[in-house]
């Protein structure tokens, strides 16, 4: 039952006298939602993560979040999809941003400040491994500067994209063994292409890239790719999800399917819901960045 409390406090948010950060779980706790406004006025999130199928714990985090950092408003936003467990992904969640927002010249060499954090961490990670476990996570990132310019990252198959005009636009690289698999071999590696499954790093890890994974970590890269777009008035939203949504939709059938929802929650929940009808088993997690 609703109390006379939410319901004022929901008036609020809809007025944008405040947020929403009160997480709402789904049928049978598998689905939890957090929708938020920012102080921008220009630009409104949300995000929606669901429990795939698999025997263990859920093992994606994300990051919604809005700062004031040396004049400018940041907009954070990430997605973190763990492997052979979850420790990665919360220290990525509780971290990556911070050894960012550490490096002194993100706004003047924005490309070598976000590749310099992510070694750094990654290099946090492998010296934690005896609390974090041998295991690892993909990652894709968005900072957004002052509600124009946009820094889009990755290491692994999570994905980014970008609505502009109608049209999906693919932010962030997806590191599949088979493209990088001259790179692997040189480093000692191979990949394994075994009839039925997916290509893998030494017949092990489904990406070529990723944060973590000691035990791979000597044929493995964890160098972003990075990507830097100005938003103007034909960008209409930007899309951040792990691989369980792109194993069953491309990019413009995910754009499509929620084009026309206004609220950014709404339609971050209805993009997870359009996988899982489309049978994806995988743990998802999804934010959806609106631009007005």
């Amino acid at each position: 039952m609703t109390t006379g409390r939410e319901i004022l406090h929901k008036m609020k948010v809809k007025a944008g006298f405040c947020s929403s950060s009160a997480a709402e779980t789904g049928g049978k706790g598998k689905g939890k939602v957090t929708a938020k406004n920012s102080n921008n006025n220009n630009v409104s999130y949300g995000s929606y993560l669901v429990k795939g199928k698999a025997n263990h714990p859920m093992e994606d985090y994300l990051v919604t979040d809005f700062k004031r950092v040396k004049e400018h408003d940041l907009g954070l936003f990430a997605i973190f999809d763990g492997h052979l467990g979850h420790d990665v992904a919360n220290f990525l969640q509780n971290n990556l941003f911070d050894n960012i927002l550490k490096q002194g010249d993100l706004w003047s060499e924005t490309r070598k400040a976000i590749k310099r954090a992510y070694k750094k961490t990654d290099e946090e990670i492998l010296d934690k491994v005896k609390q974090l476990g041998k295991g690892g996570s993909t990652a894709v990132t968005a900072i957004l500067i002052d509600a124009h310019k946009l820094v889009v990252a990755n290491v692994g198959d999570s994905r980014a994209v970008l609505c502009k005009n109608g049209v999906a636009y693919q932010l962030s690289v997806d590191h599949e063994p088979t493209k990088e698999k001259r790179e692997i071999e040189s480093r000692g590696g191979f990949v394994s292409n075994i009839p039925g499954d997916v290509p893998r790093v030494d017949g092990q890890l489904a990406v070529a890239r990723a944060f973590g994974d000691k035990s791979l970590k000597i044929h493995l890269s964890s160098e972003p790719d990075v990507e830097v777009k100005t938003v103007d008035e034909t960008t209409e939203f930007m899309i951040l999800a792990s691989d369980g949504i792109w194993k069953v939709m491309t990019n413009q059938e995910a754009v499509e399917s929620i084009r026309h929802i206004k609220d950014a929650n709404v339609a971050a929940k209805r993009l997870i819901d359009e996988a899982v009808s489309r049978r994806s088993t995988d743990d998802i997690s999804c934010i959806v960045v609106r631009f007005r």
